[in-house]
């Protein structure tokens, strides 16, 4: 999802700082109502350990440039469910400008449509999970079906961004359109796996029984809404 450099550029640019503007925005909102709900430093730490996986996602997990962009395993919806929408969003924001400032430097140029095109995949996911898990369901316990709805929500808006970024900077020529559509189809083995490790991970989380009351998850991974 790195868009390649170039790809937008001059003038055009300006749209990426606005809509990387309206993502930190929404961002904080729901940082706030978190850290209101679950207190300052939970949050926190739940920010830092999406942080340190989100690096963790495009540095050590296999990651390949096609076409217009790299498809890499992000793993948002799994972030989400088990950390939340705040921690996550940050996470991601901050786990990509390390890797920007560390070692993608020439990343950072690209950071604001990158980072668009993170999040708001993300909050589009939140609120489909808002609308597909019963309020009575705790996270843990959601089927397959659920978890590949949120699974296509995510990771089909981080190629929707991506194809909108490509058309917007360098337009409909066929060359770029091949581009588009190879990393269109590239990335649909992350939608088609995405689930199976959300699922894994929900698993494993409940086993982990101790963590039911504990501010450091998400409070809907244990417990219905209220």
């Amino acid at each position: 999802m790195h868009i390649e450099a170039g790809v937008v550029h001059g003038a055009k640019m300006a749209l990426s700082y606005g809509t990387a503007a309206v993502s930190f925005g929404i961002a904080t909102k729901l940082a706030v109502e978190t850290i209101k709900n679950s207190g300052f430093l939970p949050t926190i730490v739940k920010t830092l350990v999406a942080t340190i996986l989100v690096f963790m996602f495009f540095e050590v997990f296999p990651h390949h440039p096609v076409g217009v962009s790299e498809v890499h395993f992000i793993l948002g919806s799994t972030l989400f469910l088990i950390l939340g929408a705040a921690p996550t969003a940050f996470g991601l924001a901050a786990g990509l400008l390390v890797q920007g400032l560390f070692f993608a430097p020439f990343d950072l140029p690209q950071y604001a449509i990158n980072v668009t095109t993170l999040l708001m995949p993300l909050f589009a996911m939140m609120y489909v999970a808002n609308r597909i898990i019963p309020k009575n369901m705790a996270y843990k316990d959601i089927k397959y079906k659920d978890a590949l709805k949120l699974s296509l929500m995510y990771q089909g808006g981080i190629v929707t961004w991506v194809a909108f970024w490509a058309l917007y900077g360098q337009g409909f020529g066929v060359e770029n359109l091949n581009a588009v559509l190879a990393f269109s189809s590239a990335y649909m083995s992350v939608v088609i796996l995405e689930p199976f490790i959300d699922l894994a991970v929900l698993a494993g989380a409940k086993a982990l029984s101790s963590f039911k009351s504990s501010p450091y998850v998400e409070a809907r991974l244990y417990n219905s809404a209220k």
